[in-house]
């Protein structure tokens, strides 16, 4: 497999998949360009080389082409700015202008190309409404046809292809996937950003220096199940935090008042306690709550245990006993996967038992552990407390992340290493 570092781009059109899927205001302005700037170093490899680059990436799900509300024009000056050429622009993305503009392309010189997902043959689905399923799947074997056509498209723009889009990489889509297979493994390889993201889950999932403590929190166990039963094959210790924690204890007979709870996931929170047991898994439960009489930052709050938690009152975090027993079990880890808040952060006075988590998290990387962030609300726990530059590394997947810890095989890796 060809890597990006030695891999000279000299003369030649490098075709680079990203993930410019930014969030933007009401002004069509971006509010957090992290997506852009973690692509910035694989661009530039390739200019700094004499090479050109064509940048294709989706954003949002649009339901029509064009729908300008996702646009990849409203981001073409900051991609500009950031790269520090003047980045041109394929106000659609397969049809014979673009194919001239990268054609056209000289050394040094970028091209954006308009949404991919402008084009449903991007996914493969088709859109619109349909009278019934035979309808439906003839219009999607419609579109899978079309789609080879607009893989080769996309393809014949360039020498060589390069994927630094990992939060797409858990999707066969054209141009994260099919399209590597018109490029030779020596014309295909992953970006930077791509690169590491893969190294880091080696270094979690199969590189693993022991105790491996995996921190899970969300609403929903039925969300996590798979990853929890991968993780129970792989881990030291399972620390279950978050909504999904009550279920849990109201699995074990604990009163849990009016926090949030999945009924009909009581027996599965059992078989998952007795997996870990069998697989000497410590699996590490809340011992105390931080209540609330609403689900409010203002709410009147106290701590009671995790089991005790009376009626009209919700657990929105966890307590200090908790907190205490999460932080010993992190500390003395020497890997460290964190999936999950432990409560409501985005609410202040909710937010304390993450807070400790991630900075127990950032004592331990110092302390030699290996730690890997990843969800979008871990990284925004550790970037809202400060500590994202304290944790050795914070993915920009979350798909496709969560499908790796699963132990899936995601086809944008595939489409570059093969297995």
């Amino acid at each position: 497999m060809q890597t990006i570092d030695k891999f000279n781009f000299a003369g030649k059109k490098a075709f680079v998949r990203v993930d410019f899927n930014v969030p933007l205001n009401e002004n069509f302005e971006i509010t957090d360009d992290n997506r852009i700037r973690a692509a910035l170093p694989t661009l530039k490899k390739i200019l700094k080389d004499g090479g050109s680059v064509i940048i294709a990436s989706h954003m949002g799900r649009p339901k029509k082409n064009p729908d300008l509300k996702y646009s990849l024009k409203s981001i073409l000056p900051h991609v500009s700015e950031l790269l520090g050429v003047d980045v041109k622009f394929a106000p659609d993305c397969a049809d014979e202008n673009a194919a001239k503009m990268a054609t056209a392309l000289k050394p040094g010189e970028a091209l954006m190309l308009e949404n991919l997902r402008f084009y449903e043959e991007e996914e493969g689905k088709p859109r619109g409404e349909f009278a019934n399923d035979d309808e439906k799947a003839a219009a999607k074997k419609i579109t899978k046809e079309n789609q080879k056509k607009f893989t080769e498209t996309l393809a014949s723009y360039a020498d060589c292809y390069v994927n630094d889009a990992f939060g797409t990489a858990h999707r066969a889509h054209a141009s994260t996937a099919l399209i590597a297979k018109y490029f030779d493994e020596n014309n295909k390889m992953f970006g930077y950003l791509m690169e590491k993201e893969v190294l880091a889950i080696e270094k979690i999932m199969t590189d693993t220096a022991r105790p491996f403590t995996a921190i899970m929190g969300g609403s929903k166990v039925s969300s996590k199940i798979d990853i929890i039963e991968n993780l129970l094959t792989k881990v030291d210790n399972l620390i279950i935090t978050g909504g999904m924690s009550f279920t849990f204890t109201k699995a074990l007979g604990g009163k849990i008042g009016n926090s949030i709870c999945e009924d009909d996931k009581l027996e599965l929170a059992l078989e998952l306690l007795e997996k870990a047991k069998a697989n000497n898994v410590k699996m590490v439960l809340a011992i105390d709550a931080k209540v609330a009489d609403a689900f409010s930052n203002d709410a009147n709050t106290k701590f009671v245990l995790e089991n005790e938690i009376p009626d009209g009152w919700q657990g929105l975090d966890v307590g200090p006993e908790t907190e205490a027993l999460f932080a010993e079990t992190i500390k003395a880890s020497k890997t460290i996967l964190w999936n999950g808040p432990t409560g409501v952060f985005e609410f202040d006075n909710f937010s304390h038992g993450s807070r400790v988590v991630g900075e127990a998290i950032v004592e331990a990387t110092k302390n030699g552990a290996f730690s890997l962030v990843g969800g979008g609300d871990s990284v925004a726990c550790v970037n809202k407390f400060g500590l994202a530059n304290g944790v050795s590394y914070v993915s920009t997947g979350g798909g496709a992340l969560l499908e790796a810890i699963e132990g899936r095989i995601l086809p944008g890796i595939e489409a570059i290493r093969g297995y």
